[in-house]
C-alpha cells in the first residue's frame, strides 16, 4: 500500500488483515450493516472525498439509505427539511440551520446526493446551545428547557461508559483517581461531549424506526466513534440487535513507509489513512491568544 500522496487520498483497510480495500469492496463488505458510521477530522479532504464516495457505494446495493449528520442540529430539522423539499435555496438552509463554516467545501456533496435521490437527511446533534450551556452550567441546565424541547432529547441523555471517560479525560489531559469524578468544570465538558453522544444514537434509532429497512450512513468526528466509543458503545447500549460497523480515519505520518496499522487496530471495523492536517500554529503565544479569544466568544452568549 502506498502513502496518500494527497490531501483528497484515503487508503483503506481492513485492520483484522492489513488488506487493502477500494471504496465499492468496502462497500461490499458493509452492505448487510445497519448503521455505517464514518468518523472524520473536520475538514480534511480526504474524509469528506471518502464520504462521499462511500454514499453513493453503498446507495448502490442498498438505495434505501439515510444520511445521518453530526453536522446539523437536531432542532433545525424543519430547515433542513424545506431545503430537501425544494422550499428553500441553499444560502437560505445554511443561515436557516446555522450550517458549519466548512458546508459548502465538506458537506455540500453528501446532502446534495441524497437531494437528488430523494432520501432522508438527519439533523443528528444535540442544539448547540444547549450543549454550550451544559457544559458551563451542568446537567441541571436541561431542568430549564421547555417541554417540547427536551422531549426532543434522549431518555438518559448522560449515559456512558467507563472507558469513554477515561478517554476523554486522557485526551483533555485531566488526571482523576479510581471512580473519583474529574474537576466540576471538566464534568460539565463531559457531560456536553455525553449529550451529543447520546443524542446522536437517539436518533440514529428514531431514523430506523422511521424508515425500517433503511441503512443509516452517520458521519461524525471521530472521537465520538473510534474504537467502538462515544455514540457507537450507547447505540449498542440502547439497540443491542443492531449491527453498526466504524470506518475510522488514521493519520500516516509523513516520516514513515508503512502504514501504522498495529497500533489502530482496534480504532474501527475498517480504517482509511490519510494524510496529516496542517498544523495550525508554530507560535505557541498566538496559539494561546486564540484558544483565549474563542472562549470569550464561547461565554458571551447567557444561559439563563
Amino acid at each position: 500500500m502506498t502513502r496518500p500522496q494527497t490531501q483528497y487520498d484515503a487508503r483503506i483497510v481492513a485492520p483484522e488483515s492489513g488488506t487493502a480495500l477500494t471504496v465499492e469492496q468496502l462497500a461490499q463488505r458493509l452492505a448487510g450493516s445497519d448503521v455505517v458510521i464514518v468518523g472524520e477530522y473536520h475538514g480534511h479532504h480526504g474524509s469528506h472525498l471518502l464520504q462521499s464516495r462511500l454514499q453513493k457505494a453503498l446507495y448502490a446495493q442498498q438505495p434505501r439509505q439515510i444520511l445521518s449528520m453530526e453536522q446539523f442540529n437536531l432542532d433545525r430539522q424543519p430547515a433542513l427539511d424545506q431545503y430537501l423539499e425544494g422550499a428553500t435555496g441553499e444560502t437560505e438552509m445554511l443561515e436557516d440551520t446555522g450550517a458549519w463554516d466548512n458546508y459548502r467545501a465538506s458537506y455540500r456533496p453528501l446532502v446534495e446526493f441524497a437531494r437528488q435521490k430523494n432520501l432522508p437527511v438527519i439533523a443528528a446533534n444535540a442544539p448547540a446551545d444547549v450543549v454550550r450551556c451544559v457544559g458551563r452550567k451542568g446537567p441541571e441546565f436541561l431542568d430549564r428547557l421547555s417541554d417540547t424541547l427536551r422531549q426532543k432529547l434522549p431518555n438518559d441523555p448522560f449515559m456512558d461508559t467507563p472507558a469513554y471517560r477515561e478517554k476523554f479525560a486522557e485526551a483533555i489531559g485531566t488526571s482523576h483517581r479510581g471512580d473519583s469524578t474529574m474537576n466540576e468544570r471538566m464534568e460539565n465538558t463531559y457531560k456536553a461531549q455525553l449529550l451529543r453522544d447520546n443524542t446522536m444514537a437517539a436518533r440514529i434509532l428514531q431514523a430506523r424506526s422511521r424508515f425500517p429497512g433503511y441503512q443509516v450512513l452517520h458521519l461524525t468526528g471521530t472521537f465520538h466513534s473510534e474504537d467502538g466509543l462515544g455514540t457507537v458503545a450507547l447505540l449498542k447500549q440502547r439497540a443491542p440487535e443492531l449491527s453498526v460497523a466504524v470506518v475510522s480515519p488514521v493519520i500516516w505520518p509523513p516520516t514513515h513507509h508503512n502504514p501504522p496499522l498495529e497500533q489502530n487496530r482496534e480504532k474501527g471495523d475498517f480504517l482509511y489513512f490519510i494524510q496529516p492536517l496542517p498544523d495550525e500554529f508554530k507560535d505557541p503565544q498566538r496559539e494561546r491568544e486564540a484558544m483565549k479569544a474563542r472562549f470569550q466568544r464561547s461565554t458571551r452568549e447567557a444561559c439563563d
